[in-house]
């Protein structure tokens, strides 16, 4: 245990970042899917910042009830530099809110993901409104007879609150459908926290964006209802991002049901990902750039079993975790998770989950 991490600081030596902490996690029993994607977010440097500063600011004494935010951020803030931490508090408050995490089998990296991000957003806003009530109740003059002084208009829909959670990962997509008979665009815009994108062999990240947002055409019994022409009309489709997200997660698709198996298959293709990205399907046309700074990887042949581990940037370094081990690996072995360039290989190391951070104004971490 101490070895491992003994061995990590003396690779570092005088380059051992101060006040930066790489731990491994220990593993209760097929929790690697977990691990791996809390050393990614751990990485992320704005989400790390932000959870600690809000759990320092709204620790309610010792009756504070344990919830996934306050498991989170007390498994990161950690004391020592390396070594072994067993994320246990976590892990059980996990599989007490979530009965699909309570069993042994293999679990999705990228469910747990979503399923811990809606979370906390969930916690966060459910701890607002009981802030400002401590707020309202410390001002009596500001009470009424009936109840508050602003009540919400019946029907109107309260601004949705944009939590930390919100400014680190969510985006925008707008998706626009053009009728071909009367010209007339309908934007619809919807949310994203990860970005899920079908992947093809041999190909790249910008090439699995630009299919993400390239245009479909609507026709026979798919054809789309124009408002305008009040008809069933042939259209034309596409999906854009309209607000790209500070951290864009992508999520590679690797795991697709083949209808002649009747099963979940794991697609080895390899996926080119760059350590720079230059995302370009934007509504604005802008070319943004991004920085890759984790992976997540799926180590396995098949969908049902396997292993997770993660590859994180931090001060300019490159680490492998892969639950207690942690060690420097070079940048060059990051392209050996691209995937494999042939069907049958013994490469079942691929990357499946990306995070990458924007480097716009004042974004680097």
């Amino acid at each position: 245990m101490g070895a491992a991490g003994s061995k990590l600081e003396k690779a570092l030596g005088d380059q051992f970042p101060e006040g930066e902490r790489y731990f491994g996690l220990e593993n209760f029993g097929n929790t690697c899917y977990c691990n791996s994607v809390l050393q990614a977010l751990y990485f992320c440097v704005p989400f790390r910042e932000q959870l600690l500063e809000y759990y320092s600011s709204n620790k309610n004494g010792v009756d504070a009830e344990d919830n996934l935010l306050t498991c989170l951020a007390d498994l990161f803030t950690q004391k020592k530099k390396t070594g072994v931490i067993a994320p246990k508090r976590f892990v059980q408050r996990l599989k007490k809110q979530n009965e699909l995490f309570r069993s042994y089998m293999h679990q999705d990296a990228h469910e747990f993901l979503n399923f811990l991000l809606n979370e906390l957003v969930d916690i966060l806003e459910k701890e607002a409104p009981a802030a400002k009530n401590d707020a309202e109740t410390s001002s009596p003059s500001e009470k009424t007879a009936n109840g508050p002084k602003n009540p919400q208009a019946n029907g109107v829909k309260k601004e949705p609150l944009v939590t930390w959670v919100h400014k680190n990962f969510q985006g925008i997509l707008t998706n626009e459908t053009r009728c071909l008979r009367c010209e007339t665009v309908t934007a619809r815009d919807e949310t994203f926290f990860d970005l899920s994108l079908d992947i093809e062999q041999n190909s790249s990240i910008t090439s699995c964006l630009k299919n993400f947002s390239s245009t479909e055409t609507l026709n026979a019994e798919d054809k789309f209802f124009c408002d305008k022409c009040c008809s069933l009309q042939e259209a034309q489709k596409r999906m854009k991002i309209k607000k790209p997200p500070h951290i864009l997660v992508i999520h590679l698709k690797r795991f697709k049901y083949i209808e002649q198996l009747g099963r979940y298959k794991k697609l080895s293709y390899r996926v080119v990902f760059p350590l720079e990205l230059k995302l370009s399907n934007t509504v604005e046309d802008a070319d943004l750039e991004y920085s890759l700074f984790a992976v997540v990887v799926h180590v396995g042949s098949g969908p049902n079993h396997g292993h997770y581990v993660s590859l994180v940037k931090s001060h300019n370094h490159w680490l492998f975790f892969d639950d207690e081990n942690v060690e420097m690996i070079d940048e060059s072995a990051v392209q050996t998770f691209f995937g494999s360039a042939q069907e049958f290989s013994s490469n079942t190391d691929h990357g499946y989950i990306l995070f990458y951070e924007s480097l716009g104004a004042g974004n680097k971490s």
